[in-house]
């Protein structure tokens, strides 16, 4: 189940990509840095949110379990993935990367993992 999570999260990342380069090419040259970050949050959910219900009804889960170690599995390599990437690829310094966790400053950033480790579930409970 672990790899069949690693393997079903890999387009997360590519559709994470392909909805950061929208915003750089579109909508985050006419609106505030704040602005264009929670759009992007807000069209990375309903992306994600396709995929996850589209790859919920072509690769069915077998229990609520197993939608729960998708979930968890997805939210431990997004947040690993966003930190060890920022930092150490993209070099960017921890409190930046730390910023979009900041709820409290218009930050929509936590929706996403948060989603993402229970998307699985709710899908596989729609699909029920």
């Amino acid at each position: 189940m672990i790899w069949q999570s690693i393997l079903a999260w890999l387009p997360l990342v590519l559709i994470a990509v392909l909805n950061g380069a929208l915003r750089e090419a579109w909508y985050g040259k006419r609106l505030s840095e704040l602005q264009a970050h929670q759009i992007s949050t807000v069209s990375g959910l309903l992306l994600f949110s396709l995929y996850i219900w589209a790859l919920i009804n072509l690769w069915p889960l077998d229990s609520a379990q197993q939608a729960w170690i998708m979930g968890f599995t997805w939210l431990g390599l997004t947040v690993g993935f966003e930190l060890l990437f920022g930092h150490y690829v993209a070099k960017h310094s921890w409190g930046r990367l730390f910023h979009d966790y900041n709820v409290l400053a218009g930050r929509l950033w936590p929706l996403i993992p948060i989603w993402i480790m229970v998307a699985p579930y709710v899908f596989y409970r729609l699909g029920s």
